[in-house]
C-alpha cells in the first residue's frame, strides 16, 4: 500500500469493488494515473498491473501513486493478479495485447491476469487505443468480434486526428461502472426530463423558465453509473453532462418535449421509470411571425396555459415508477409538502422532490426533501444524496408501491 494518495469521494458506484487495472504499452498509458484515481473517486480498490512495454511509457512508481497500491510488473510467488476481482479494466488495450489474449499467450503477469479473469467469469472491459489504419484493419475487426463473442465489453471513442484515442478517464470509469453494475438486481430503463423549456415571442425572442439542468444531469449520470439504461429528454441547459450519455434527445419547447416523452412512452422499449425533473413552461405566448419592430412604447403579450406533462403522460405510464419535482416560492414548508402530496395523488406518483426556491440555490444546509406516496418525508442535504435516494427508489420499487 502506498501512502499519501488520497482522492475525494464523488460517488459510491464502485464502493469496495476490487478492480484489476491492466495497462499495456500504448501511448495512452500516460493516462493510467488519472484513470486509477478516477476509479478510486467512485470507491474502487485498484490493483494495477503493467506490461513491460507500458513501463517504457510511464513508471510503476507513478501508477502506484495513482492507484494507492504497488504495481505488479513481474512474476511473484503469491500471484496476486490471480485473486478474486469484481472487474477487470484493460486500458489502453493495444492490438498486440488483444491478440495475445484471444490466442491464449501467457508471457507476463498481465496476460495471466487476463486469462484468469476470463476463466472465472470476471466482467472485463477493454479500451482500444490505436491508429486508424490499424483499427480499421480486418485482423483488428476479427479480434474485436472475438472479444464480443467472449462477453468482453469494448469501449472506444470516435476518430480524432486519424487515431482511435483513448476516451477521457471520467468517461471510461462512468461506462465501466455502468457495465459492472448492470449485473445488479433491479436495473431498469429510466427516462428523465431535464433542463428548461422556452417558447418564442417572435422569430428572434423567447421566454424561458430558469433551470441549469444541473439536477437532472447529476441524477442521470449517477443512474448510468449504477447500471441503469438512461434516456434523457433535455431542454435548454447551461451545462453539458460530465461524460457522453448514450441516449440524449433534445427539444426545449413545451410541446416538443412532451411529444418526445409520448413517443418514448409508446415505443417498443418503454421505460420502467420516469423522472420529471424538467422546468416545464406552464404558460406560453402565440408567437408573432417575423420580428417585432423596436420603437413602440410597450408590447403587450398574452400567455396561455400549456399542457401538464405529468398529467398527459399518466395514462401512458400506468404501472411505471414515476417521480415528480415541485418548486415553490414564498411558501411554508408545510404548504410545500401539501402541494407535493396533491401532485402525488392527482397523478399517481411514487414520490415528489419538493424544494423551496431558497433551498434550490444550495445556499442553505438543506438541499430539499423527497415526499413519498406513503406520506414519508426524507430530508436531503446534498445533490449526491438526492441522486442516491432517487436511485434507491428506482432499483427497489416496482412502480405499484411495492418493492421488487
Amino acid at each position: 500500500m502506498v501512502d499519501d494518495t488520497g482522492v475525494s469521494s464523488e460517488s459510491d458506484c464502485l464502493l469496495d469493488k476490487k478492480i484489476i487495472l491492466i495497462v499495456s504499452g500504448g501511448i495512452a498509458a500516460t493516462e493510467s494515473i488519472k484513470l486509477a484515481r478516477e476509479l478510486r473517486r467512485h470507491g474502487a480498490r485498484v490493483t494495477p498491473v503493467m506490461t513491460s512495454s507500458a513501463e517504457k511509457i510511464v513508471t510503476p512508481l507513478a501508477l502506484s501513486w495513482g492507484s494507492g497500491f504497488d504495481v505488479i510488473t513481474d512474476w511473484e510467488s503469491l500471484m496476486p493478479q490471480l485473486g478474486d476481482f469484481d472487474g477487470l479494466l484493460l486500458a489502453p488495450a493495444t492490438r498486440n495485447t488483444i491478440a495475445k489474449f484471444i490466442h491464449g499467450i501467457l508471457d507476463s503477469p498481465a496476460m495471466m491476469a487476463l486469462s484468469a479473469a476470463s476463466g472465472n467469469g470476471t466482467p472485463m472491459m477493454f479500451v482500444p487505443s490505436m491508429h486508424n489504419d490499424i483499427f480499421d484493419d480486418q485482423v483488428t475487426g476479427d479480434l474485436l468480434r472475438s472479444l464480443d463473442e467472449m462477453g468482453v465489453n469494448v469501449f472506444y471513442d470516435s476518430t480524432k486526428e486519424g487515431k482511435r484515442k483513448q476516451p477521457d478517464p471520467v468517461s471510461i470509469v462512468a461506462n465501466f461502472s455502468n457495465f459492472l453494475n448492470s449485473f445488479l438486481k433491479g436495473r431498469k430503463i429510466v427516462a428523465i426530463t431535464l433542463g428548461a423549456n422556452r417558447a418564442p415571442i417572435d422569430s428572434i425572442r423567447y421566454i424561458q423558465n430558469t433551470s441549469s439542468g444541473e439536477t437532472g444531469w447529476s441524477i442521470a449520470e449517477y443512474l448510468h453509473r449504477m447500471g441503469h439504461a438512461v434516456v434523457c429528454i433535455a431542454g435548454n441547459t447551461t451545462r453539458e453532462p460530465k461524460f457522453k450519455l448514450p441516449d440524449i434527445r433534445k427539444n426545449d419547447s413545451p410541446i416538443g418535449m412532451l411529444d418526445l416523452c409520448l413517443e418514448l412512452a409508446q415505443s417498443s422499449s418503454k421505460p420502467d421509470a420516469w423522472i420529471h425533473a424538467a422546468a416545464v413552461l406552464d404558460y406560453a405566448p402565440n408567437a408573432l411571425n417575423g420580428k417585432k419592430l423596436s420603437g413602440d412604447e410597450r408590447w403587450d403579450i398574452s400567455l396561455y396555459p400549456t399542457k401538464k406533462h405529468i398529467a398527459e403522460l399518466s395514462t401512458k405510464t400506468m404501472g411505471k415508477i414515476r417521480i415528480g419535482f415541485k418548486l415553490e416560492v414564498d411558501k411554508t414548508t408545510e404548504s410545500l409538502i401539501e402541494s407535493a402530496m396533491s401532485l402525488i395523488l392527482e397523478n399517481n406518483l411514487d414520490a415528489v422532490v419538493a424544494n423551496l426556491l431558497s433551498e434550490s440555490t444550495h445556499n442553505g444546509e438543506l438541499r430539499g426533501r423527497i415526499v413519498l406516496s406513503s406520506s414519508e418525508i426524507v430530508e436531503i442535504e446534498t445533490q449526491r444524496k438526492l441522486s442516491e435516494f432517487v436511485e434507491e427508489i428506482i432499483s427497489t420499487c416496482s412502480g405499484d408501491g411495492t418493492n421488487d
